[in-house]
């Protein structure tokens, strides 16, 4: 094919340049069309404050669906639904890609604790994701508190054998970005199970990575290592119940008591669903994305559902307002966002067995919050480019783009060289409702949802038009 595309428009050019005599109407030379790109913001930033759909999208995903977990046949409505909702809006490329996925069941579950001389009490609790179970059985053990990653490498050998550990770590409120305080926190040793595993313990329980100051238990995904000898369970619990857990062990021995059905059953397919507006002048593709996937217990609203309708809205603006895109532009919801992380792997994979030519790539799951800005994860000379457009942005209050870390489902994309970028919003509530029982529709404001859109749309035509 990609000769044709070559010797085609030799041989046209050759026909033309042998007629003797001009044509009554010449063919005049392609110019790129010049943009007032003041103009053109406003625009897009009219179209979606006034006609956008992303917070009745929003809603009927969140309330009419609701949880959307990898393998369940919540994910499969979702896939309909998404599918649905694309045609409506006039887009006509819409297919499916199958990505694996694990089947992992939660069932019931439970944590109670005693202090030496009282009775049985029950935690709030939610096993991590993809953990192992304790088979209905009761697991019962005492607990030892560790604060630090140098209080665990100070444990003698045996010293945690047949215990379950307790890592209470905070995450740091000296960190004024959110983001960078969970990342630090969640890559401490002291909450991977296949670390405390080796120690000979037999469960791990792990303080709830949120800035809340509640008792609702957030999930967090569980990596076991390929030669771990045991997996073992591992559950979070909430703040407050944290705080007093931890009070009641400096003073007294504390036995826990877990019972998990938790199990995992194989793997199945669940799709990506990717939809696209093809380019009028080639077929470079500019993706967007976000995942389409939720835990089990919840409505996953700020993860990732305010992402996904700001997807569907800037295709419907670039529909709406009769947009001329050069490039494709593509929107994939990845599959198996949470829970794994094979969807993203799957793009990525295509993208490099067709070499697919993509110029540039955007990520949004950070909630729908007020937009800030975009963290830019690419080459110096294309950041500048994006620097110079700044006055455009600034109108609605897109200033930050000093960030460099794109590290949501786009991330793959950066081995293939891709430039990538991330929506960068105000992220100071996120962690109070992520991966929690509290991610629900209610805490999203329309506004702020659409200003996210306005500034995606706004990015994705700048880019569209300059590269």
């Amino acid at each position: 094919m990609k000769k044709i595309f070559i010797i085609l428009p030799l041989f046209l050019s050759g026909f033309l340049f042998s007629q003797k005599k001009p044509q009554k109407k010449p063919v005049k030379k392609v110019t790129m069309a010049k943009f007032n790109y003041h103009d053109e913001f406003k625009k897009i930033s009219d179209e979606i404050m006034t006609n956008g759909a992303a917070y009745e999208n929003l809603g009927e995903l969140t309330k009419g669906i609701g949880p959307r977990f990898s393998g369940t046949s919540g994910y499969i409505k979702a896939v309909e639904w998404a599918e649905k909702k694309l045609k409506s809006i006039g887009i006509e490329m819409i297919w499916r890609m199958e990505a694996k996925a694990p089947v992992w069941i939660r069932g019931r579950e439970s944590l109670e604790i005693k202090t030496a001389n009282g009775e049985w009490k029950n935690i709030r609790m939610l096993s991590f994701g993809n953990s192992e179970g304790t088979g209905g059985k009761d697991l019962t053990g005492d607990i030892v508190l560790i604060n630090s990653t140098s209080e665990l490498n100070a444990m003698s050998v045996g010293q945690l054998k047949g215990k379950i550990v307790f890592a209470n770590l905070p995450m740091d409120p000296k960190i004024i970005n959110t983001n960078d305080s969970y990342l630090a926190t969640a890559k401490s040793k002291l909450i991977s199970a296949s670390v405390i595993a080796k120690t000979g313990a037999k469960a791990l329980i792990i303080r709830s990575l949120t800035t809340a100051m509640d008792d609702t238990p957030h999930a967090k995904m569980v990596y076991y290592e390929p030669d771990d000898k045991v997996r073992i369970p591992a559950l979070s619990i909430g703040v407050r119940s944290a705080d007093e857990l931890e009070k009641l062990l400096k003073n007294q021995k504390i036995t826990a008591k877990i019972n998990m059905t938790a199990q995992s059953k194989g793997d199945t397919t669940n799709p990506n669903i990717i939809a696209e507006i093809q380019g009028k002048k080639d077929a470079k593709v500019i993706v967007l994305g976000a995942q389409l996937d939720s835990w089990d217990f919840g409505e996953g609203a700020i993860d990732d559902g305010t992402g996904i309708a700001q997807c569907i809205e800037v295709l419907r603006t670039f529909k709406a307002l009769g947009i001329e895109n050069n490039h494709t532009i593509r929107v994939v919801f990845y599959a198996n966002s949470e829970n794994g992380g094979q969807g993203r792997e799957m793009y990525a994979a295509y993208v490099k067995k067709r070499d697919e030519k993509h110029v540039f790539a955007l990520g949004t799951d950070a909630g729908g919050y007020s937009p800030r800005g975009f963290s830019l994860d690419m080459p110096p000379q294309r950041r500048k480019q994006i620097f110079e457009w700044k006055n455009y942005f600034l109108p609605y209050g897109i200033y930050d783009f000093d960030q460099t870390e794109a590290i949501q489902d786009i991330s793959p994309l950066k081995k293939l060289d891709i430039p990538l970028a991330e929506l960068v919003v105000d992220t100071q509530r996120y962690f109070d409702y992520h991966h929690s029982e509290q991610d629900t529709f209610d805490k999203v404001n329309k506004r702020e949802l659409l200003l996210g859109a306005v500034a995606m749309t706004q990015l994705i035509f700048m880019i569209d038009k300059n590269w």
